[in-house]
């Protein structure tokens, strides 16, 4: 059983028994069962309080250059979120459903959640706002492409006992194994999945990546997911898995073009599936090691990649954490518009960026469960 911990103010409080490890990820299905047969979250999970803010003893990585950055992101997202509660990437309401979820996740980043503190509203909107999306789509699927499902998967699932309402719980509780259905079963045979819920639209691994950190965080909280769901995974990945250079490739078998977004991206997902010690992550590690320091400054796929690059260092060692975390940081600061907004080399517009980019900086308050290690 590993212990998770949310560290507020000068103390490391405890907040929740999070019943899934990295050696055991592959092997035995978390939470309980109730006499439903859905799953019950994990016992003690509850809002941290926002006013007990880290401080630089607890973090020192943590500057105060990078705190006001992430604060002047936050106030970018409440001044253009929508009257109905949702962001989007273009004004239009073009990919909602995705840019909402990952909004929420950038409070939730810095322990801001619906329904309490200074942007308790808001968010509640925001919440609200994907709510109706889940009880308005077909069968669990949320958004429109799979990317969007899985984002409006991991949103569902950290939200998921950190309201202030049980009856939204309840309602987060429905949507999110709707959700988690959806994911289970548009697996394709191969172990990934691709932009659409079906089993034969082929797989890649962004999307994979982005479908399997939601359905990670899901177990980790309480939803009961099949062993053989998470070793399909990790055979799409030893696929996708370039041995000459260690990094890993858009698609699996045949594609040897190793980038850097996917790299990141299947490291962080191997790590989750119970492969934290294979070589397969010690060398798509030490890969990523060596595109330093010119990742920071540039990097195709920019905030995506950094966005799972910076929790693969997390899970790798404290040590190279250590070292990431200081150079994206600067990184991110000094892409910063003085508007609070991140759109730099942002493929999809400042509605994507601006939320990746404070889950990135707001790493060391390891408030989201599924980014502790």
């Amino acid at each position: 059983m590993r212990t998770c911990y949310y560290r507020t103010g000068a103390a490391v409080v405890l907040m929740i028994a999070c019943i899934w490890t990295s050696s055991a990820a592959a092997q035995s299905p978390v939470g309980k069962k109730t006499g439903s047969g859905t799953a019950s979250p994990v016992v003690g999970r509850r809002a941290p309080d926002p006013k007990q803010a880290e401080t630089d003893d607890d973090a020192p990585e943590l500057t105060p250059k990078a705190s006001q950055a992430i604060e002047k992101g936050l106030k970018y997202l409440l001044s253009t979120q929508n009257k109905d509660g949702s962001w989007d990437s273009d004004g239009k309401g073009t990919r909602a459903v995705g840019i909402t979820s990952l909004g929420l996740m950038a409070f939730m980043a810095k322990a801001h959640f619906p329904g309490s503190g200074p942007y308790g509203k808001q968010l509640d909107r925001a919440k609200d706002f994907l709510l109706k999306a889940a009880k308005n789509g077909a069968d669990g699927y949320l958004g429109s492409v799979m990317y969007e499902h899985g984002l409006a998967t991991l949103a569902l699932s950290e939200m998921w006992g950190m309201t202030r309402n049980p009856k939204d719980d309840e309602a987060i509780q429905k949507a999110l194994e709707a959700a988690v259905k959806v994911i289970l079963r548009s697996q394709n045979v191969g172990g990934g999945w691709r932009y659409q819920p079906t089993p034969d639209c082929g797989q890649d691994t962004s999307v994979t990546v982005m479908v399997f950190v939601a359905l990670a965080s899901a177990r980790q909280a309480g939803i009961m997911v099949p062993n053989e769901t998470i070793k399909k995974v990790g055979i799409y990945l030893k696929g996708a898995w370039n041995v000459q250079t260690g990094g890993f490739t858009y698609a699996s078998h045949g594609h040897k073009g190793v980038t850097t977004a996917c790299t990141a991206g299947g490291t962080y997902a191997a790590q989750l599936a119970g492969q934290r010690d294979a070589e397969m992550v010690s060398a798509a590690l030490r890969w990523l090691e060596k595109q330093t320091p010119g990742i920071f400054g540039n990097a195709h796929y920019y905030y995506y990649t950094h966005y799972y690059a910076i929790q693969a260092m997390v899970q790798a060692s404290d040590e190279q954490y250590a070292k990431w975390y200081p150079q994206i940081r600067d990184a991110l600061i000094s892409k910063q518009n003085s508007n609070g907004c991140w759109n730099k080399g942002a493929r999809g517009g400042a509605g994507y960026a601006t939320p990746m980019a404070i889950i990135t900086l707001a790493t060391p308050h390891r408030y989201i469960p599924i980014y502790q290690r």
